[in-house]
């Protein structure tokens, strides 16, 4: 999947280096990006693959939405077997859909911007043993009312630097879920993005 995702941030590129003779007109941005998701009540991390477009509200606020889909990450998971006292290693089929929508307020218009935002949405959590392919995640979405599906609060912040209309992309938060109780879980997503 890393290859996938610098395949696709570098045809990403190639657009933004064609379109870089026009200039830009900075009514919003779209992206992809690389994540890591701490499941904070399992100490588990996920790594995974989303993208995001967002729109000029007014000159410092930007409608957001977002979706990625975390991969299963195979933590160890050891036990011991009665009498033998063997330790197996089990994999686990985790897989996690986040879906975001919110605000983003950015600091100024100027080629480095800081930015903090609150979203809120959807997570998903499911077991699947099925391979990480994008019709595994198309499957997910189409089973999004069939599957376990709780709210999410987003409060995070980060930095974006454009080079013209090529740029790149650091956001920092803590994706709140709710499920007896709120569980606190650190996300991080990073990658390049276009503005137009």
């Amino acid at each position: 999947m890393i290859k996938r995702f610098i395949y696709i941030s570098f045809l990403l590129s190639s657009f933004a280096l064609l379109a870089q003779g026009a200039s830009a007109q900075d009514h919003g941005e779209v992206g992809i990006y690389g994540t890591f998701f701490r499941l904070g009540s399992t100490g588990t991390n996920f790594g995974g693959l989303g993208g995001r477009a967002s729109f000029n509200a007014t000159k410092l606020i930007q409608l957001e939405a977002e979706m990625d889909y975390s991969f299963d990450r195979a933590p160890i998971e050891g036990f011991s077997t009665a009498g033998t006292g063997t330790v197996g290693l089990q994999r686990t089929n985790v897989r996690i859909l986040h879906g975001l929508f919110g605000p983003k307020i950015q600091t100024n218009k100027g080629a480095v911007r800081l930015f903090v935002t609150v979203k809120g949405g959807i997570i998903n959590f499911r077991v699947d043993n099925k391979p990480a392919t994008f019709s595994t995640f198309a499957g997910s979405l189409d089973d999004l009312r069939l599957n376990n599906v709780d709210g999410v609060l987003y409060p995070g912040g980060g930095a974006e630097a454009f080079l013209g209309p090529i740029g790149f992309r650091l956001d920092v938060g803590d994706e709140i879920y709710f499920n007896n109780g709120a569980q606190h879980n650190l996300r991080v997503t990073f990658g390049p993005h276009i503005r137009f």
